[in-house]
């Protein structure tokens, strides 16, 4: 659903949902670098001034993640790790505020007065109102991961695409940190990533995104500004595309 605007400012995609992993924004003395997060809210405050409907969700791995749990009971470790994406949703949106962007964080579960419980006609009217939604708490649902909340929040909106923003700069064949021969995909669809057993993202989130979509793209975040060149389609990485 390309809009105008966003075309003729030069982006690929009009609406997106972008993930970001709690790694992303982790800082050396603390569970949060803020000044990384500051650019990150002038970043999504820019594409969105450019007319792209913009949504974000966060995982929590600089906080806290269910597998960390050790013995504990799987689905109190996985809501642990569900209200630490909360945490990383409302020092976004506290970013994004200021620096002059208008920003709001939907859970997955009520959570009033610290953010909206989700719906997605709310959502996609806040999208339309220019302001940068933040998806907190995954699906609410323990042993689902964020990239299978992220592909379902990105379907439910009508994203044109779900952005994966990672440490590498697309899919591979194999780890290029421990393969230098590793070869990337250009392009994949989530049946060939299931088949091949790939590891870009979690078998759920690609087996819902084979039957329901949207495309993915895979590229790497080295600076805040590879948002941008991502949204617009000039920066390298793997598309990976549905059976729609």
């Amino acid at each position: 659903m390309k809009s105008t605007k966003a075309e003729a400012n030069g982006y690929k995609y009009g609406r997106i949902l972008l993930k970001l992993s709690g790694e992303a924004i982790n800082g050396e003395n603390g569970i949060i670098d803020f000044e990384l997060l500051d650019r990150i809210a002038e970043t999504l405050i820019k594409i969105s001034a450019d007319g792209v409907e913009t949504a974000v969700i966060f995982g929590a791995g600089n906080i806290w993640r269910g597998r960390s749990g050790g013995d504990m009971d799987r689905v109190t470790a996985d809501r642990m790790g569900m209200l630490a994406t909360c945490i990383n949703c409302l020092a976004a949106k506290d970013a994004i505020i200021r620096k002059g962007g208008d920003a709001v964080v939907f859970t997955s579960t009520p959570m009033m007065p610290y953010a909206e419980y989700y719906s997605t006609d709310r959502a996609k009217a806040a999208l339309r109102e220019g302001k940068i939604v933040l998806f907190a708490g995954g699906s609410g649902c323990p042993y689902f991961s964020t990239d299978t909340a992220g592909i379902l929040r990105a379907a439910e909106i009508g994203a044109d695409v779900f952005l994966l923003a990672k440490n590498v700069d697309g899919i591979y064949d194999s780890d290029p940190k421990k393969n230098p021969s590793a070869v990337r995909f250009e392009t994949v669809s989530y049946a060939e990533m299931m088949k091949l057993g790939l590891k870009g993202i979690d078998l759920t989130a690609s087996a819902f995104g084979a039957d329901f979509g949207p495309d993915a793209f895979a590229f790497r975040l080295a600076d805040t500004d590879d948002i941008v060149k991502a949204v617009k389609g000039m920066c390298d990485g793997t598309v990976i595309t549905s059976n729609n």
